[in-house]
């Protein structure tokens, strides 16, 4: 006889077990019917009702509610220690419904260096619907100097997209909310297996699950986790009326991404290690922006936050050279695919100056260390050694063998 009657599903992991039982169980119950281990996808548009306004089950139009939608916040809610979790269409529209519950007049306080996304809607969607923003390098110092009777949110991104600076949490909301100000936390960068940012005093954590949640560089989408019912009133409100709603295939499969999440976390973040570490030992090289290696700035909020001072899958480093050398190197790697995105199972490489941070202006990219000799690099779960080889193979080429090709352009004929 089998364990669970068919009509009675399994009860869902509770919060005692660890990380990798609640990615494979969280929001997965057997299907009552069938017996399916894996949920179906739930293609329906609608649902049907027994009389008026009493639908059969819990669902009535799938832009309220899904079933593969509901699973899969379930899922996520439960990895980062939250009550519950929204999701949505994008990590922009996340970022955009959680902006679009402030009123007009209202003020933010962000860090400077955020996604080039992030700094884009901030900059010129917020501020057409009143909502001012003020950028700061070094937020948990200053945050005092820049809150206001008006301000409603502190952004994070810890580490930062792309130079990888890290932000005591901690620190930040203890001084937040003395005033009652919210802090969002964007964890899109280390995902909740390294790290949990409700759980360091943050009230929301959001994530473009298009990253490391799903994993697989097929779906786009993004998450919101927190634990106030009066949140999520507003935010469900917001999810519902604007429908900017993932579709249920991509649901379906980022849902089915998370229960791997552990595994790829730590093979990224073993990677990444092995590659910064060549790269930080290489000549070719000014400086490595890791904050899994004892150089970083903020290791010690590392080794506080992150799981097991984890430095994660992402990396970014400044080569000698300038932007060309930059662009040679993206150009002549051959594991490294030269693409935007990042957190997938394959590894990529790009230059934020030119692609994910054209949009912003250059002193204020410069300003927060994002030089046009800035190469970003998200290691994905090759064998470490190959990528590494990659990456010193790729500095020579643009480093090394350009010298001498500019070289003997120049002098081959005894003149310029």
């Amino acid at each position: 006889m089998a364990d669970h009657p068919i009509d009675t599903p399994p009860r869902a992991p509770s919060p005692i077990h660890r990380f990798g039982t609640l990615a494979v169980h969280a929001g997965s119950p057997h299907d009552p019917t069938t017996g399916a281990v894996i949920e179906p996808i739930s293609l329906s548009t609608t649902f049907a009702q027994t009389a008026v306004g009493k639908p059969v089950g819990q669902y009535e139009y799938s832009r309220s509610s899904n079933p593969n939608r509901v699973n899969f916040e379930k899922a996520v809610a439960a990895l980062e220690h939250a009550k519950y979790a929204l999701a949505f269409a994008s990590g922009s529209a996340t970022t955009a419904i959680i902006l679009q519950s402030l009123a007009a007049g209202s003020h933010v306080v962000s860090v400077s260096d955020v996604y080039g996304g992030t700094h884009r809607y901030f900059t010129q969607v917020a501020k057409a619907h009143g909502v001012k923003v003020t950028f700061t390098p070094e937020i948990e110092v200053d945050i005092r100097d820049h809150i206001t009777p008006e301000t409603k949110l502190v952004w994070i991104e810890t580490p930062s997209n792309p130079t990888l600076r890290l932000v005591d949490i901690r620190a930040v909301a203890s001084q937040a909310h003395e005033h009652g100000i919210v802090v969002i936390v964007d964890n899109t960068f280390l995902s909740p297996y390294i790290q949990n940012p409700l759980d360091h005093g943050a009230d929301i954590v959001v994530h473009s699950v298009t990253k490391y949640i799903n994993g697989h560089s097929d779906v786009v989408m993004g998450v919101a986790a927190f634990n106030s019912d009066v949140m999520k009133e507003r935010l469900s409100f917001l999810q519902n009326a604007i429908g900017a709603i993932p579709s249920a295939f991509d649901s379906w499969l980022a849902h089915r991404g998370l229960k791997t999440l552990h595994l790829r976390a730590r093979e990224a973040t073993t990677n990444a290690t092995a590659v910064a570490k060549a790269l930080e030992g290489s000549p070719h090289v000014i400086s490595v922006n890791y904050p899994g290696l004892g150089s970083h700035p903020h290791r010690a909020i590392a080794l506080k936050q992150h799981r097991n001072g984890m430095g994660g899958g992402m990396l970014s480093f400044r080569i000698k050279g300038g932007h060309a050398a930059a662009e040679r190197f993206c150009q002549t790697t051959s594991l490294f695919t030269l693409a935007e995105s990042l957190g997938g199972i394959e590894s990529l490489i790009e230059v934020p100056s030119s692609m994910t941070h054209a949009g912003i202006p250059k002193e204020q990219r410069e300003a927060v260390g994002v030089f046009d000799d800035l190469v970003r690099v998200s290691c994905g779960i090759e064998d470490a050694e190959d990528l590494k080889a990659d990456v010193l193979q790729a500095l020579e080429k643009a480093v090394v063998a350009s010298k001498i090709t500019n070289k003997f352009a120049t002098n081959g004929n005894g003149h310029a």
